[in-house]
């Protein structure tokens, strides 16, 4: 695969993941979000059961019980952050949750510096700063402007920090990331339906009006997606990978003017395209910094 067919498979995962904002929104004109969360899970477990399994034949033996505990933690973050993030869109546009949601790429080297001690670049911090000011605007210049929508889409970017951190570390001790995979899925289900059990009305209707966003996201947005991002970051450069997936956020917005026909003041676009050039601050600026690190001590 050459490196433009590589970007463009990046492309494709992004535009598939802006295209789940907006099944996640129309699905609850007939379903609560956590029954939503919790079939869209349960079928992204069923669907990656099958590799996982493979992978510990191919491993010769079964996690261990800390590995599970480990997988176990990863599968809650992953529920706090997919349940505020759909229960913010009760009270939000897609355009703003997928930028807000966003604002993970500021938060995982925070979570880095609290729980690990590991300091992050000085552009984080520049980043930050731009993030205040894109949300500034995209709440119309005012923050009491923000919904209660907009406050859970930025817990939601927490919580999918705290997820991404944990997963890289449980991934790395047990070199299992499919079962990592289908023990988080089945984490985040199991709560899920607990709680829309409790509280919301479920019938057959309900999932049957919402089948096609529950596929779509539970099968192409968490399966065909992540095998995509794969794909594609190994035939081009990290640099390259951070730009095409972080459109990820700009296709969200284009989806919700297309199909919700979702307007947002000048102002609003502003502080969607501080928020974007903060993302790709944040992202890019690390990774030229070591390229150019390692070039000069190979000259050396």
């Amino acid at each position: 695969m050459t490196r433009i067919q590589a970007n463009l498979v990046l492309l494709l995962a992004a535009a598939i993941w802006g295209g789940g904002f907006v099944a996640q929104s129309t699905a609850m004109e007939s379903i609560g979000p956590f029954w939503f969360v919790g079939l869209r899970f349960a079928v992204a477990a069923l669907a990656v059961l099958p590799f996982a399994l493979m992978e510990t034949r191919r491993m010769g033996s079964k996690p261990s019980k800390a590995e599970y505990r480990a997988f176990g933690l990863v599968g809650l973050a992953l529920f706090m952050g997919a349940t505020t993030q759909q229960v913010g869109l009760l009270t939000t546009s897609v355009t703003n949750s997928s930028f807000l949601t966003a604002l993970y790429v500021i938060f995982v080297p925070v979570i880095a510096v609290l729980i690990y001690r590991r300091y992050p670049h000085w552009v984080v911090w520049p980043g930050a700063t731009m993030m205040l000011i894109g949300i500034f605007l995209l709440s119309g210049g005012a923050f009491s402007s923000l919904t209660t929508g907009d406050f859970l889409s930025i817990t939601c970017a927490f919580f999918w920090a705290v997820q991404i951190t944990l997963a890289g570390r449980a991934v790395m001790a047990s070199n299992r990331p499919l079962a990592l995979s289908c023990a988080q899925f089945s984490v985040c289900a199991i709560l899920s339906m607990v709680i829309g059990a409790g509280f919301e009305p479920i019938n057959t209707q309900a999932i049957a009006a919402s089948i096609r966003e529950i596929l779509y996201v539970g099968l192409v947005s968490s399966g065909l997606a992540f095998v995509l991002q794969v794909i594609g970051q190994r035939y081009t450069t990290a640099p390259q990978a951070a730009i095409f997936l972080s459109s990820e956020a700009l296709f969200g917005a284009l989806f919700a003017s297309l199909f919700l026909g979702e307007i947002i003041p000048t102002a609003g676009y502003i502080g969607c395209a501080i928020i974007f050039a903060a993302i790709l601050l944040v992202e890019l600026v690390p990774e030229l910094t070591k390229r150019r690190q390692r070039k000069l001590g190979e000259m050396a």
